[in-house]
C-alpha cells in the first residue's frame, strides 16, 4: 500500500507510511504504562475463593484433556439426534452448528502454521481510532480466552490494584414460580442491568448463573451473552465494556466457542474448573500432577481446541473470531434469533423462548427434584456420545444393528421390515418402477481407506459394489495393486472411485481413474485427517508410499488449492491425465455451499458430493464430530435449487451420503435433487459392525476398522451381505 499526496507531489511506500504513522506517537511507553496483563494481577492478589466440590467428574471428556492435553477423539460420527429434535433437553449451545471454509478460500493448516495463530486477546473500553491518546493503551490483556478460578478471581479484584477497573456481577437466574413468562423478561432486565454498569463507568460485566438453588433457575448463558452484546450494540455501548460469563455448563470447547462468537470476551467455566480441582484429591490420575499443572493441561487442550473452529474458517486470532457470529442456528425460532443472535441464519424454525424456558426447569428438577427420588449415584449418562440405555436415541442402537445384520444373515424379511419402518402401500404397481437392478448402479461407498478398516472388510466392499453395477470408494490411500486384477471366479476387488485428498498418499499415474477430490470431510471438516500409526501396517505403509508404524497426517487444506481457479487447474490437471474419468468434488452442507457448488460446476467437476453432519469416521475430534455441518437434506436442496437458478444443473450431477440406510432415504435424496447416493455405515454392519467407537483406537472386537491381526481374524462379513 502506498500514501499519494497530490498536493505536495510526494509518495510513500508501505514501510515509510507505517513508520511514520509509529513514531507521530510513543506508543510504546503507553503500552508500558496503562496495558494490563492479567499474568501480573496474579501475582499481586491473594487467593481467597473456595470452591464446593459437589459435582461427579465427567471422566469421559476432562480426564482425556487434563492428563494428554488433547482434547477428546471419536469414531464411527454422530447418530444422535440433531437437538432440535432430541427427546432428551439438550443444552442450548448445540443448536448452533460451526461454519467452515471450503473451496472459495482453504481453512488454515494448524500443525504448520500454528505459529501464525493467538489466543491472547484485548478487552475493556475502546476509544476512538482517529483521536489516538495514551488512555487508549489501557486495555486488559488475556493470554487465553478461558479462566482459571485464580485468573477469574483476578478479574472480579481488579479495582484493588487498578481502581478504574470496576466490575459489575449480573445474575442471570430467575425465580421458578415466575414461569416461563420469567424467561423473556429476565432477558430484558438483564440487558437493562448492563447498560447501567456501562453508565456507572463499569469496566468488566460479569454474567454469571452459579446462583442456582431450589428455587432459581439459570437462563442459558449464551442467550444472555447474546442479548446483552446486541443490547450495547443497538445502544452504542459495546466498546466500552468486557463482557465475561461465569457458567457451568460451557463444557465443551463448541460452547466456548459459540460464547465467544456471540460476544464473550473471557469464560471462567466453574463447574469444569470444579471437576479439575477434584482430580488429584479423589487419585483419579496416576501421574503426580498439581492442580496448577491440570489446570494449565487442560487450558493448554481447550485453546488448541478453540484455535483448530478458527483455522476451519481460516481466522489467524482470538480478536477476529470474537463477535464474528460464524455459526448456523438448527431449529431455533425467528423471535430468539432477532433478540439475542441478530443476522445468524436460521433456515429451520423451531425452538421458541418458551421451549427454552422449558428445556431450562426440566435440567433444574434433575439437580432440586420436586420430590423425594431415588437415583443412581453419580451423574446420568445422557448417552450423547455413546449409546446408553434410557437416554439420547441413536440411529444405530443396538435393536437396528441387531435387526439389519439377522435381516442380512438370515434373510429375514419381518426383520427388515422393523428396520426400514416402511410401508408396504405402494401408489404405484410394482411393474412400473425402475428395477433394482438398475437403481442399485446409481448406489456407492463411502470414501472409507484401506487403513481406517481392514483390508478383508475394504476388498468385500468392493466385490460387493462390482457385482451390483456400483462403485466403490477407495478411500485415501489407495489399495493394494494386486486387487485390480479379476479373480478365478470372475469378480474383482478393484475400486471404480480413487479419492485425493490433502495427503495424497497413494497417489499415482495409474491411480487416477473416477476421481473424488476431497474439499472438505463431513466428519471432520477443515480438520484433515490422522491414521494412527499403530494402524499402519507393512501392507498400508507400501500402499501409501510411507513408513510402518508412523502416523499419517492429511493437512486440513488442499496447499495447491486456495481459490475456485486452483481447483479448476487441478480438475484439468487431472483429465489430461485420463479424459474419460470423472470427476467428483466433494463438498459439505451448510448455508452457501449452493453457491460454492455453483463455482465448482463451472470448474468442469462432472459431479458434486453433498456430505453431511453424521458422516462416519476412522478418528476426529468430537467437537469436530458433532458441531459443524448440516443435514444433507438442507445442503443437497440448496445446491440443487442454486444450480437451476444460475442455469448450471445441467452441468453436473448430484450425490448424496450420511447414514442413508434404507429406500425411503434414497427416494428422499432423489426428490431434493440427487442422482446417486452413497452409503458407509450401513454396509459396515450389515458385515458385522456392532458400533464400539473404537476404531481410533485400532480395538474393534468384530475385526471391522483395526489392523490388529488377531481382531481382523474375527471379521466374518461377505460380499453378499453388502448386497
Amino acid at each position: 500500500m502506498c500514501l499519494v499526496d497530490m498536493t505536495e507531489g510526494w509518495i510513500l511506500d508501505n514501510i515509510e507510511r507505517k513508520m511514520l504513522t509509529a513514531r507521530k506517537y510513543p506508543f510504546k511507553q503507553w503500552i508500558e504504562s496503562q496495558q494490563i496483563r492479567l499474568p501480573e494481577i496474579l501475582n499481586s492478589l491473594g487467593s481467597s475463593i473456595q470452591v464446593s466440590l459437589t459435582e461427579s467428574l465427567d471422566d469421559f471428556w476432562i480426564l482425556p484433556m487434563v492428563t494428554d492435553c488433547k482434547e477428546v477423539l471419536g469414531s464411527m460420527g454422530n447418530d444422535a439426534p440433531l437437538a432440535c429434535m432430541a427427546t432428551q433437553p439438550c443444552l442450548f449451545y448445540i443448536l448452533f452448528r460451526q461454519l467452515f471454509a471450503q473451496v472459495t478460500n482453504p481453512p488454515i493448516d494448524l500443525i504448520c502454521e500454528s505459529n501464525v495463530m493467538l489466543l491472547e486477546c484485548y478487552v475493556g473500553a475502546k476509544g476512538n481510532l482517529h483521536a489516538l491518546e495514551e488512555s487508549q493503551a489501557g486495555q486488559l490483556v488475556l493470554p487465553s480466552p478461558i479462566l482459571s478460578v485464580k485468573g477469574f478471581e483476578a478479574l472480579q479484584h481488579l479495582r484493588n490494584v487498578k481502581p478504574i477497573w470496576s466490575s459489575k456481577i449480573i445474575d442471570i437466574t430467575f425465580e421458578k414460580r415466575a414461569g416461563v413468562s420469567g424467561y423473556s423478561s429476565l432477558l430484558q432486565q438483564i440487558c437493562d442491568v448492563a447498560s447501567d454498569a456501562v453508565k456507572d463507568h463499569a469496566r468488566i460485566i460479569i454474567l454469571s448463573d452459579p446462583a442456582v438453588r431450589p428455587e432459581p433457575v439459570a437462563v442459558p448463558a449464551l442467550a444472555a451473552t447474546g442479548a446483552v452484546h446486541h443490547h450495547l450494540i443497538a445502544t452504542k455501548k459495546c466498546s466500552k465494556v468486557a463482557l465475561i460469563v461465569e457458567t457451568g455448563k460451557a463444557r465443551e470447547v463448541h460452547h466456548l466457542c459459540v460464547l465467544l462468537g456471540y460476544g464473550a470476551d473471557g469464560i471462567f467455566p466453574y463447574l469444569e474448573m470444579e471437576a479439575i480441582l477434584k482430580i488429584p484429591r479423589e487419585g483419579l490420575v496416576k501421574a503426580s500432577l498439581s492442580e496448577n499443572d491440570l489446570t494449565e493441561n487442560y487450558r493448554q487442550a481447550t485453546d488448541n481446541g478453540i484455535l483448530k473452529v478458527m483455522s476451519k474458517m481460516e481466522i489467524l486470532t482470538l480478536q477476529s473470531y470474537k463477535y464474528t457470529q460464524i455459526f448456523e442456528a438448527l431449529g431455533l425460532h425467528k423471535t430468539v434469533v432477532d433478540w439475542c443472535f441478530l443476522g445468524t441464519a436460521s433456515r429451520i424454525q423451531g425452538t421458541t423462548f418458551g421451549l427454552l424456558a422449558l428445556d431450562a426447569f426440566d435440567y433444574h428438577k434433575q439437580g432440586y427434584p420436586s420430590c423425594n427420588t431415588v437415583l443412581p449415584p453419580g451423574l446420568p449418562k445422557s448417552g450423547e456420545y455413546h449409546w446408553r440405555d434410557r437416554s439420547e436415541a441413536h440411529i444405530n442402537d443396538l435393536v437396528a444393528i441387531a435387526n439389519l445384520q439377522e435381516a442380512i444373515q438370515s434373510k429375514n424379511q419381518l426383520a427388515y421390515d422393523t428396520y426400514s419402518q416402511r410401508s408396504n402401500r405402494q401408489s404405484i404397481p410394482l411393474k412400473k418402477v425402475e428395477p433394482w437392478t438398475e437403481l442399485v448402479k446409481q448406489f456407492c461407498t463411502g470414501a472409507m481407506s484401506y487403513g481406517s478398516i481392514s483390508s478383508k472388510v475394504h476388498s468385500a466392499i468392493a466385490i460387493a459394489m462390482n457385482q451390483l453395477g456400483g462403485k466403490s470408494n477407495t478411500g485415501e490411500g489407495d489399495k493394494d495393486p494386486s486387487r485390480s486384477q479379476i479373480m478365478p471366479n470372475g469378480d474383482t476387488m478393484r475400486s471404480a472411485i480413487k479419492l485425493v485428498a490433502s495427503g495424497q498418499f497413494g497417489v499415482t499415474s495409474n491411480y487416477l481413474s473416477d476421481i473424488q477430490i476431497n474439499m472438505a470431510q463431513g466428519a471432520k471438516t477443515g480438520e484433515g485427517g490422522k491414521l494412527p500409526g499403530l494402524k499402519v501396517s507393512e501392507s498400508i505403509a507400501k500402499t501409501r508410499h510411507s513408513t510402518p508404524g508412523v502416523g499419517l497426517i492429511s493437512l486440513p487444506p488442499h496447499h495447491d488449492i486456495y481459490s475456485i481457479e486452483d481447483l479448476k487447474q487441478l480438475i484439468y490437471n487431472l483429465k489430461c491425465r485420463n479424459p474419460r474419468a470423472r470427476v467428483l468434488v466433494k463438498l459439505v452442507s451448510e448455508v452457501g455451499v449452493g453457491i460454492v457448488a455453483s463455482g465448482v460446476a463451472k470448474a468442469k467437476a462432472d459431479y458434486i458430493l453433498i456430505s453431511v453432519h453424521d458422516g462416519g469416521t476412522g478418528a476426529s475430534r468430537w467437537t469436530g464430530i458433532k458441531y459443524a455441518r448440516l443435514p444433507w437434506e438442507l445442503g443437497l436442496a440448496e445446491t440443487h435449487q442454486t444450480l437451476v437458478h444460475n442455469n448450471l444443473r445441467g452441468r453436473v450431477c448430484l450425490q448424496t451420503n450420511g447414514q442413508i440406510r434404507t429406500g425411503r432415504d434414497v427416494a428422499i435424496a432423489a426428490m431434493l435433487g440427487a442422482k446417486e447416493f452413497g452409503f458407509a455405515t450401513a454396509p459396515l454392519i450389515a458385515m458385522g459392525c456392532i458400533m464400539m467407537r473404537r476404531c481410533h483406537q485400532n480395538m474393534c472386537p468384530v475385526g471391522v476398522a483395526t489392523q490388529d491381526p488377531e481382531l481382523r481374524a474375527k471379521f466374518t462379513g461377505q460380499p453378499n451381505h453388502v448386497i
